[in-house]
């Protein structure tokens, strides 16, 4: 039945429905294609309905909608229209250097509804009270002396961060978005931490976040002790690039978010008011 032409169609009223789909189908809002679909199928066998939801997925799709609408349609809808996905790396040492300093700054953009990447974040930063990377944080972190040296100053990065989210729409009031971290360090101790050291200000949308670890913990019903290792494992995911660079980590994190997303959760800030 699904070689049949439009032609063969014996009921007048279906047929009228069907070339009308099949005519405008990539014209037709999601809710009035729902409709039409449902009138269709009071009108017309089984057989032929699945031939015209054939002719309408290969026209939406020869208009560029298909993946999308594979995308949206694969899982609920998020209360955020992006998320902001970022991982810190900082100098470190044993025992603990103070303060410690932000020296890898990347930030994801990654769309709520598709929950695909659509933007990077990323600079190296020159630390000023400890300039000289110790070997254990370029062991950690696989940050060598060279990446740091003559970057710009934290003050800096974060005017350039502001730029990036103006440029990217993110500043406006009406578009929701919210950063997501591998834990509440990040944006809790670290940024903050700095800021109050240095005398800078901490922009508004760096004061609530989610905590990707408490977010998979609801989702999954266990404590990820070893942070996206534990998560990756649970979810049956292969690890993305190198543990500690704070650009793989972001990519981790996303693909993390977007099985979670698949699976129909929802994301909600975790983070308390500031």
């Amino acid at each position: 039945m699904s070689n049949m032409s439009l032609s063969s169609v014996s009921d007048a009223s279906g047929c009228s429905m069907i070339a009308l789909l099949h005519t405008g189908a990539a014209k037709f809002p999601q809710n009035l294609l729902s409709r039409a679909r449902q009138a269709v199928s009071l009108l017309l066998p089984a057989g032929v309905l699945k031939g015209f939801s054939s002719i309408v997925s290969r026209k939406l799709a020869s208009h560029g909608f298909g993946a999308s609408m594979a995308a949206m349609s694969s899982f609920p809808p998020q209360r955020y229209h992006y998320f902001l996905v970022l991982d810190f790396e900082a100098t470190c040492d044993k025992p603990q250097i103070h303060p410690q300093e932000i020296i890898e700054f990347p930030i994801l953009k990654l769309n709520g509804r598709t929950m695909e990447i659509e933007s990077t974040f990323h600079m190296y930063v020159q630390p000023v009270v400890h300039p000289q990377l110790t070997p254990f944080c370029t062991e950690l972190t696989g940050i060598i002396q060279g990446m740091v040296d003559g970057q710009p100053s934290l003050q800096q990065v974060l005017e350039r961060v502001d730029e990036w989210m103006a440029k990217e729409g993110l500043l406006d009031p009406s578009v929701k978005s919210i950063f997501v971290t591998c834990g509440d360090w990040d944006l809790k101790v670290m940024l903050p931490g700095q800021c109050q050291y240095l005398g800078l200000p901490v922009a508004d949308y760096f004061k609530q976040w989610i905590n990707l670890k408490k977010a998979y913990s609801f989702a999954m019903g266990s404590w990820p002790k070893n942070g996206l290792l534990d998560m990756n494992k649970g979810l049956n995911l292969q690890h993305i690039g190198r543990p500690h660079s704070g650009i793989d980590d972001c990519k981790n994190i996303a693909n993390i978010m977007k099985t979670l997303a698949h699976r129909g959760f929802i994301f909600k800030q975790t983070s308390k008011p500031f």
